[in-house]
């Protein structure tokens, strides 16, 4: 039997990486190749050529100069994005990217910048920053994390909510919904970065991408000791 292997695009790993998301393009590495699994890591930068047999595709969070760096390069991806989250591809969009790959930001001057809209959400601009230590129940487990934003996101129709907040503010702070999700495309404002920390997360991630690739349906099982240690004292945290 042919040794398995996954190719993960990391999208934007300089502009995207204000709060450390890199840790999950390391922490889906390992885990891969703690199962024997290959990890060919691709780094997409601006003008660079997106694979098009990419089997996960992880984005981050960034200021709002990176964030507005990417835009017009991820306009010119759409199509191709949109393509891959409808045969599947598995991905995860972290914080600005999150806002981004959704139909549109709203600033408060009431400007609208354009997203891609492969996530049914949109975002408008807040009064304050949403910022904090935050803990939500998901349909994969259990997740912790920090958020800090001002956007206020809103998930529509097509898509569904990551998460309900249990402590924090999520989305917008007012209907205690976390992050979004349509097909195997996941956002979220939960940094950390949130996969070390939410195990049972990033192997629901990993299935996914090896469900598509190969039919597996279930992966060996990880003595996730440490990472719940770190999940657990994270939840503790006070807000």
């Amino acid at each position: 039997m042919a040794k398995q292997s996954l190719k993960i695009a990391h999208l934007y790993p300089i502009e995207m990486n204000i709060y450390g998301d890199t840790g999950n393009v390391l922490a889906l590495r390992k885990r891969l190749e703690w199962r024997g699994i290959e990890a060919d890591i691709v780094p997409v930068e601006i003008g660079e050529e997106l694979p098009a047999d990419i089997d996960l595709l992880v984005s981050g969070g960034g200021q709002d100069r990176g964030a507005s760096t990417v835009e017009d390069d991820l306009i010119t991806r759409k199509s191709v994005l949109q393509s891959m989250h409808d045969d599947g591809v598995t991905m995860l969009l972290v914080c600005g990217t999150y806002q981004l790959f959704g139909h549109r930001f709203v600033t408060h001057k009431n400007e609208e910048i354009l997203g891609i809209g492969v996530l049914d959400v949109e975002t408008f601009a807040g009064d304050e920053r949403l910022i904090g230590n935050i803990t939500t129940q998901t349909d994969f487990g259990p997740m912790v994390g920090y958020e800090n934003h001002s956007g206020l996101t809103y998930v529509g129709k097509s898509a569904k909510p990551l998460g309900r907040v249990t402590s924090g503010a999520g989305n917008n702070g007012l209907d205690a919904s976390e992050g979004a999700y349509s097909n195997n495309v996941f956002g979220t404002y939960l940094h950390g970065p949130i996969l070390p920390k939410n195990p049972q997360f990033a192997d629901e991630l990993i299935l996914r991408a090896l469900e598509r690739k190969y039919g597996s349906t279930e992966v060996k099982s990880l003595d996730n000791g440490l990472e719940m240690a770190a999940h657990e004292t994270a939840s503790a945290r006070p807000r």
